[in-house]
């Protein structure tokens, strides 16, 4: 653990200091990102703040390493494109806010392809990509798990944390999910709030929560923290029977034959890799990132010292 930490550190430093060199975008580059491996959320809240750019009248990019895809190139992610080979987080992003979006090993690279091909927009997120320092970046948001934080605060194999825990302090915004967040400290509240459910056959057809009531619901959750999903849903009111896959989960039709069930409820994540299946009983849950304390706008002033005046 140790060794881990003070080769990871000095690496870090290297970069810092120019001894690896590192590439600055001619634009802002926001990283959303976390410092423990698991779920934490970053997907709504790189969503969120997307839509909060475009609100404020910027045109943001997205970059990410499409985790669970099997792409070898840079490569653009339309919104008809194949999860298996994009990812399934990518594709949920472009569908989702209808920025453009890129995915490829190499982030540099993917944001210089993506401003090329995309020169109208003005700043850069990351989705992930927080130890990925070949990219200089202009404000880090680091996601938490607001049940499971830092587990107990050392570093992989004996605990959960990519990075030495002091990493945590040196980011410009810690965003909390759900739990409660610091906020004499600066931390900020991000809440996921559910919307109807909707037909994974056709995302016009929705019903509220309580058509599920009193139903046999299996759910599955092909995420980083299943548990999650699950919990959420009976938060709701719904009594699920759950099948957790691991994150990235490649779905076939047999994982949804499900002997006996009534219903089937899963994430928009798992959703988009299922599109194409012939069944009629699944229903997806959207969610919507809230967070609490102004976070748009402190990387807004960020990107305006970027440019050194108000460009939005």
């Amino acid at each position: 653990d140790l060794i881990l930490a003070l080769l990871v550190t000095l690496r870090r430093f290297l970069y810092r200091i120019g001894f690896i060199p590192s590439w600055r975008s001619p634009v802002p580059v926001i990283v959303v990102g976390n410092v423990t491996v698991g779920g934490t959320g970053k997907t709504p809240l790189v969503i969120w703040l997307a839509e909060q750019l475009k609100v404020k009248g910027y045109s943001p990019g997205i970059i990410s390493r499409g985790y669970g895809g099997s792409a070898q190139e840079i490569a653009a992610v339309h919104t008809n494109a194949d999860p298996s080979v994009v990812g399934d987080e990518p594709l949920l992003i472009a569908m989702r806010t209808s920025c453009p979006v890129w995915v490829g090993k190499k982030r540099s690279a993917v944001a210089r392809a993506l401003l090329k091909a995309n020169p109208q927009c003005d700043v850069i997120i990351s989705d992930d990509g927080l130890q990925h320092y070949a990219m200089k970046r202009d404000f880090e948001i680091i996601v938490v798990d607001g049940v499971r934080y830092y587990g107990n605060g050392a570093m992989l194999p004996f605990g959960p944390m990519r990075e030495p825990f002091l990493r945590v302090y040196e980011a410009d915004a810690i965003v909390v999910n759900g739990g409660d967040a610091d906020f004499e400290n600066g931390e900020h509240l991000m809440r996921l709030n559910a919307g109807d459910f909707y037909s994974l056959n056709d995302m016009s057809k929705t019903v509220p929560t309580k058509n599920f009531e009193g139903k046999q619901a299996h759910a599955l959750a092909g995420i980083g923290n299943p548990a999650r999903f699950f919990n959420h849903l009976r938060q709701l009111g719904v009594d699920v029977i759950e099948h957790p896959f691991p994150d990235h989960h490649p779905y076939s039709p047999v994982d949804l034959q499900i002997e006996g069930a009534e219903v089937i409820l899963m994430t928009e994540k798992d959703a988009v890799k299922c599109l194409k299946f012939p069944q009629k009983n699944i229903w997806v849950l959207p969610v919507q990132a809230e967070v609490i304390m102004g976070l748009e706008n402190e990387v807004v002033e960020r990107i305006e010292s970027f440019y050194g005046r108000k460009i939005a």
